[in-house]
């Protein structure tokens, strides 16, 4: 499906950034494999060397600009072109707000947002400069789209991923350049420590089929779920897809809504505090819902 492509993933030295390296490698992409750590990045490549795709290793911290113009580099150095880019890094520091420092919300935007933006920008002066149709696919997250206690920092970085994909879409059309975000909902790290998804975790490292009610009713899986959904958008195939946010985990697939009003009214001469007041109840009553809402845990599902 991508035999030919050359294609960019960031902080793929594990979790889902590895697993997309690798569908893509599969599909027939020549990756560029990046992480902050070396040795992690480098394991990623010779696993897909290994498996007889071709790949390489850059080691660097995505934010600066001059990480995204080495990646850019590397690509067309080692494979002789670039066709996609997958921005996958990311960091978290999770602290409610008077916890959360300077440096706590800082760390995570300029690994998320600002490490986006300069890859994204590199990425598509390379593909106007030569004329390549370029697929640009982001990573955003449930948290950018609805909130999450405790995650200012992270739910700021998403969020903005998601708006400026909608700008890019915009400016790239007439490049004939794509660009989306995907919000995977999958097993990582983070989730191995919440007892909601103990089953579900557990079921994985067996090698099992995690239970129904994790990959239908949550949406919830395993990151080689979300692997498609990426190989699809970095191919010709996805080539009328641009500025979506989609969705996607265990057995689900979702496309996001761009924000709508949901209550619309006029007043001559417009609205005094007094108006609004005498109001109020309806504002309320069409008020938005925050926040992830969990179905209850099945009682066979419970742990501990």
């Amino acid at each position: 499906m991508l035999d030919g492509k050359v294609t960019i993933v960031t902080g793929s030295g594990r979790g889902l950034g590895a697993a997309y390296a690798k569908a893509l490698a599969a599909a027939g992409s020549a990756v560029v494999v990046n992480d902050v750590d070396e040795a992690a990045a480098q394991s990623v490549v010779d696993e897909i060397t290994a498996a007889g795709g071709r790949a390489y290793a850059v080691a660097a911290p995505v934010g600066p600009t001059e990480t995204a113009d080495k990646l850019v580099a590397a690509a067309v150095e080692q494979f002789g072109r670039l066709d996609a880019l997958v921005t996958n890094a990311g960091v978290l520091r999770d602290k409610s707000i008077l916890k959360m420092t300077d440096d706590d919300f800082e760390t995570v935007i300029n690994v998320h947002l600002r490490g986006t933006f300069t890859c994204v920008r590199a990425a598509y002066a390379y593909f106007k400069e030569n004329e390549v149709p370029g697929r640009i696919v982001t990573i955003g997250s449930p948290t950018g789209q609805r909130g999450n206690f405790g995650q200012t920092n992270y739910a700021a970085a998403k969020a903005g991923i998601v708006g400026m994909v909608r700008t890019w879409a915009m400016e790239m059309k007439r490049a004939g350049v794509t660009v989306n975000a995907v919000v995977p909902v999958a097993a990582t790290e983070m989730t191995r420590t919440v007892p909601y998804f103990a089953a579900a975790i557990e079921a994985m490292d067996k090698g099992e089929t995690m239970p129904d009610f994790f990959r239908k009713d949550l949406g919830f899986g395993t990151p080689d779920d979300a692997c498609g959904l990426i190989t699809f958008l970095v191919s010709d195939a996805a080539a009328g897809i641009t500025g979506q946010a989609i969705g996607v985990g265990g057995d689900r697939l979702q496309v996001w809504s761009h924000p709508e009003p949901v209550d619309t009214r006029f007043q001559d001469g417009g609205w005094s505090a007094e108006d609004l007041a005498g109001i109020a109840d309806e504002i309320t009553a069409n008020s938005q819902s925050v926040g992830e809402k969990f179905p209850p845990l099945p009682e066979e599902l419970q742990r501990g």
